[in-house]
């Protein structure tokens, strides 16, 4: 999701008037699915990630989320009294804490505060969408070269070499955001190493060339405000 410098300044001071904050430590939980969907929260430091644990045991990781994104926003208006997804933290921090109803009573009386949200949310859920369908279409392998390009528009550095993806992943973070396994991710990465289309230094990876990731999955160029992994 888009972080919250995107947006109005009136629906920044709206959520961040919040009730409280929280202390995040590092493999904990904002929330676990299945729990009662009470609050939201804004990442204020520290990360976030927030996904799925498929039946097999794998993880599905949907959004990688940092300071200034807006976590639990699903649950908003909606009837389903639970959480559908996991906010686990990855990175030690803070969040600021915001009641469901409260904000639910605000937005319902803010009509054009109320909209700005749904055109976030709705992005949001585009997003989730491309990257279902690059799963869908090409399998593990579009899964993770789409995953790339994605943590080059969002964390991506320009160097002489190539595109420096800076922030630090292990590949089973990877496999989790392609919903595959580790021995999966290794294979398909020592492959691309192999093709020149990649390197990979203590743990950072170097996109040397981002077009041949995007012909292998027939990117559409997607702009780059959905293809992130934020």
């Amino acid at each position: 999701m888009q972080p919250m410098r995107e947006l109005s300044a009136e629906l920044k001071e709206l959520l961040l008037a919040a009730h409280h904050k929280v202390k995040m430590e590092k493999g904990s939980f904002l929330f676990q699915e299945g729990s009662a969907a009470k609050e939201l929260y804004i990442v204020l430091s520290g990360k976030v990630q927030v996904g799925k644990i498929i039946p097999d045991g794998r993880e599905l990781t949907v959004r990688m989320c940092t300071k200034g994104d807006l976590v639990g926003e699903v649950s908003l208006f909606s009837s389903t009294p639970k959480y559908m997804l996991n906010a686990k933290v990855t990175e030690s921090g803070e969040a600021a804490v915001i009641y469901k109803d409260t904000l639910e009573v605000q937005l319902s009386k803010d009509n054009k505060l109320a909209l700005e949200l749904m055109k976030w949310m709705s992005l949001q859920h585009r997003k989730t969408q491309t990257k279902f369908r690059d799963l869908i279409l090409h399998g593990k392998k579009g899964a993770l070269y789409s995953t790339l390009i994605r943590l080059s528009n969002s964390y991506g550095v320009r160097s002489r070499e190539g595109i420096v993806i800076d922030v630090a992943l292990t590949n089973q973070e990877l496999a989790n955001f392609c919903g595959t396994s580790r021995e999966v991710v290794n294979r398909l990465l020592g492959e691309l190493r192999k093709t020149g289309a990649i390197s990979i230094n203590k743990g950072i990876i170097t996109i040397l060339d981002l077009d041949y990731l995007k012909m292998e999955i027939n990117c559409e160029d997607c702009p780059v405000d959905i293809c992130n992994i934020e």
